[in-house]
């Protein structure tokens, strides 16, 4: 209680004094209060409003400014009931106004009712404030697993008849694409973008699992220069039930330098996409599809490896459908016909992909994406 009369305090005091559940502390001297108020951490602060060195209104503000005292519920005392100051004291920041001295039962039911919704407001924002650090530990954890991700991928091909570029782009949540390309032998150049269901920790640890397992050959019996015995062996390896009903899709092919042909196998991702013409005028799309099931599904369907034969110059791409699943600001989503006509529309451009990233924040607006966004670009060029 902050009042310059020491009587005015005393029978405050003896109204609340008896209280086991109030603790009453005392204020004369008007220029103490803020300091007294950041020492005792109150959880209601009573106060006159006319005192002696500092207005009582003023007093008010600099309770309001004061950090400790921001949010205390204030009950202004005042020898009048004057409508006017009653709403300046209010709209300054007051909780309450009582005429004094107040029956002491009504004195200890205000007390009582600020006092517990101000406790109740702390372990709301401790609540916030615990949130808020979780979220930020667990954005940095995620921040950190997408770094990892990241540096598995293999670096761009800037120089030869065979380069390759990507871009891959983290979502909100740990999400489940990875992608890869290298050399089996002097002949054969292998190539895939797989994408795990779901997200998190379980989807993010499953396809980082089995780009090693392809980066680093390791299915028993199977031909990594056949991409349907390669889908085959990834479906028998990864069945849904033996990995927490996870599954995953995939697109890979296999470059064949010396017939300049590509052979490819698809399970439930969307099809890559050959790009291939004299200019970006005479362009012309092929769309490379996907005929088997998903991997891990258990439906024990075949995978079927196709042969295109590549023009002396040809663009492959492979990408995850959060390229095109873009939720944009008008509430639509971007669809795959639309981002397929952008991308024939930009292969005049230095970097095709990087047009695609642009628009796709322009579409998206600010924020992370709702899933991870993956596109490599590979150029097959005779020679």
């Amino acid at each position: 209680m902050i009042d310059d009369q020491p009587i005015v305090g005393e029978m405050v005091r003896r109204m609340v004094g008896s209280e086991p559940d109030i603790a009453f502390h005392y204020c004369q001297d008007p220029t103490q209060a803020i300091s007294r108020a950041n020492e005792l951490q109150p959880t209601v602060i009573l106060q006159d409003l006319v005192m002696p060195e500092i207005d009582g209104l003023t007093l008010v503000k600099f309770l309001r400014t004061n950090g400790s005292t921001r949010e205390v519920p204030l009950i202004v005392l005042s020898s009048k009931e004057e409508p006017v100051i009653k709403a300046e004291a209010f709209a300054i920041g007051a909780n309450d106004y009582l005429v004094k001295l107040p029956d002491k039962v009504e004195l200890l039911a205000r007390i009582r009712y600020h006092s517990r919704g101000y406790m109740a407001l702390q372990e709301r924002n401790e609540a916030y404030r615990r949130l808020a650090e979780s979220r930020k530990q667990l954005a940095d954890e995620i921040d950190q697993a997408a770094k990892y991700v990241r540096s598995l991928l293999p670096p761009p091909i800037a120089d030869g008849p065979l380069r390759v570029d990507w871009r891959f782009v983290p979502s909100t949540e740990l999400g489940g694409d990875s992608f890869g390309y290298h050399w089996l032998d002097d002949e054969h150049f292998a190539l895939y973008l797989l994408d795990v269901s779901g997200h998190g920790v379980g989807a993010s640890l499953m396809s980082v699992t089995a780009m090693n397992v392809l980066s680093s050959q390791a299915l028993p019996n199977v031909d990594f220069r056949d991409p349907g015995q390669v889908l085959q062996g990834l479906d028998a390896t990864f069945q849904m039930e033996k990995h927490d009903g996870k599954y995953f899709t995939i697109w890979y092919g296999v470059y064949r330098r010396s017939r300049h042909e590509l052979v490819y196998s698809g399970g439930g991702h969307p099809p890559a996409l050959l790009y291939s013409g004299a200019d970006a005028d005479s362009l012309q799309l092929s769309p490379l599809e996907s005929q088997g099931p998903m991997i891990g599904s258990g439906l024990d369907m075949p995978f079927d490896t196709d042969t295109v034969q590549l023009p002396p110059q040809a663009r492959l791409y492979l990408y995850s459908d959060g390229a095109f699943e873009i939720q944009q600001q008008d509430g639509s989503t971007w669809t795959p016909e639309e981002f397929i006509e952008f991308l024939g529309q930009h292969q005049g451009q230095a970097s095709p992909i990087e047009c695609v990233l642009g628009h796709v924040a322009q579409l998206h607006g600010p924020g992370s994406l709702e899933d991870d966004l993956s596109i490599v670009q590979c150029d097959l060029r005779q020679g």
